[in-house]
């Protein structure tokens, strides 16, 4: 699909319709910083807004979109369960949790944050099951319209279909130049299960590579604008984010240029170039 405003749309495979682009706010501080940012991101005109209970800004979140004036209706809310909560009773404490600090009684997406945390590391497959009941209930009940997980491979996905009714919509893994995690894209692809791209700039580490500038130079955009329109166009769904109200302006400016088949194909081969995904079964938390 020819994207061409930050309110198109991926159809997720129960029909829910998600804006193409969403606004991250991973490391983004709670209080003041949380709220003008999420506003100023609403003001240019971004209606997907991307959390998490890790995070700590949900309630400023929750806060920027009531100041914001945009109807809840109108906005692509998600968020997501941190790894101390995994299980069926913890899941649904803390999706109420969570609800109840964003000001809000459903949520668009809800998603599993990793699959194998250091808590669980011994039954991971036990607590993921449990906690996928918890996120089916919710959906059933219509306080989420949609569920997902985040940071889960092949495997982590093959165990939850041992269990699972209804199948995961979204996987949210890290997607930048020099990370496209192959194996885990193609896996989902053939399951109709959207990628969203967290990192699209790769932490920030991307502004520092001349690789990329050589692609912004050439058509004329800035470099965060290349990244961002190479997730697009590799069909993952970017979550870019920034705390700068001219930036966050600048970063919705993604649709009226196009990268060459051949550039999209340079820029995927540039491996490591911003960093790489971190092994979800080794992490430390």
């Amino acid at each position: 699909m020819a994207y061409t405003s930050l309110t198109d749309t991926f159809v997720l495979d129960n029909g829910v319709k998600i804006p193409c682009v969403g606004f991250g706010t991973w490391q983004t501080p709670s209080g003041d910083v949380a709220v003008s940012s999420v506003k100023a991101a609403l003001a240019a005109g971004y209606r997907h807004i991307d959390t998490a209970a890790v995070y700590g800004n949900e309630e400023s979140v929750g806060r920027a979109i009531r100041e914001s004036g945009v109807p809840r209706s109108q906005l692509f809310l998600t968020t997501k369960l941190w790894n101390n909560d995994h299980g069926y009773e913890a899941a649904l404490a803390a999706f109420r949790q969570s609800a109840e600090k964003l000001g809000t009684d459903y949520l668009d997406l809800y998603l599993i944050h990793w699959p194998n945390p250091v808590k669980f590391r011994g039954n991971w497959q036990e607590a993921n099951a449990g906690t996928w009941k918890a996120f089916e209930e919710l959906y059933g009940a219509g306080k989420v319209k949609a569920i997902g997980v985040s940071n889960f491979h092949e495997h982590h996905l093959e165990a939850l279909y041992k269990t699972a009714v209804i199948a995961p919509q979204v996987n949210q893994i890290r997607l930048c130049p020099g990370c496209t995690q192959d194996a885990v894209v193609n896996y989902c692809r053939t399951r109709h299960i959207l990628l969203e791209a967290y990192s699209p700039l790769g932490v920030g580490k991307i502004f520092d590579a001349p690789e990329i500038k050589v692609f912004a130079e050439k058509y004329g955009r800035s470099i965060a604008q290349v990244c961002i329109r190479w997730s697009l166009q590799r069909g993952y769904l970017p979550l870019p984010k920034s705390v700068t109200p001219e930036r966050i302006v600048e970063n919705s400016k993604v649709f009226d240029f196009e990268l060459s088949a051949e550039d999209v194909e340079k820029i995927a081969g540039l491996t490591g170039i911003a960093g790489l995904d971190q092994n979800p079964d080794t992490t430390s938390f």
